[in-house]
């Protein structure tokens, strides 16, 4: 019951959501299906950072998700957003069963309930400051300033 409430706290406030990213960010949010499986984008995501690639596949897999719709948890989709951001798929189940980059993820999680991380997203700026939620560019800006001020 819990979950379904959450689904439909997240479908009653995205038109705020979309109302938002379109006039601070100028984006449309077209957001993909709510419940899918994303632990295996995190372990593809693990591999694009070992070859170099990260930034372009999150680039890629958060327009996918947040922009085209896109079921990001299907493998196929998935393994069309690796080439897009120029992966080679050509050992791609192996990817997603390999136990380093399962683990890398593993320890991602683990470590984000250590700082009491429940949703997303969730920024950590200098191991202090923690901004939960789509925050405005001012916002983030702030924190950042006040971080350099800090150091």
């Amino acid at each position: 019951m819990e979950k379904l409430e959450k689904q439909y706290d997240l479908v009653v406030h995205c038109p705020v959501l979309q109302k938002r990213a379109r006039e601070q960010y100028g984006l449309d949010i077209n957001r993909g299906p709510f419940g899918i499986d994303s632990r295996p984008a995190l372990i593809v995501q693990k591999y694009a950072e070992s070859q170099g690639k990260g930034a372009v596949f999150h680039q890629a897999i958060m327009q996918a998700y947040w922009q085209q719709a896109r079921s990001i948890g299907d493998k196929a989709v998935l393994k069309e957003i690796a080439e897009q951001a120029g992966l080679s798929t050509e050992h791609f189940d192996e990817v997603l069963a390999n136990p380093a980059f399962d683990a890398e993820v593993t320890a991602d999680i683990d470590l984000a309930h250590e700082y009491g991380l429940t949703a997303v997203p969730a920024l950590i700026f200098a191991d202090r400051y923690l901004v939960v939620g789509a925050q405005p560019y001012d916002a983030l800006k702030r924190v950042v300033e006040k971080v350099l001020e800090e150091e």
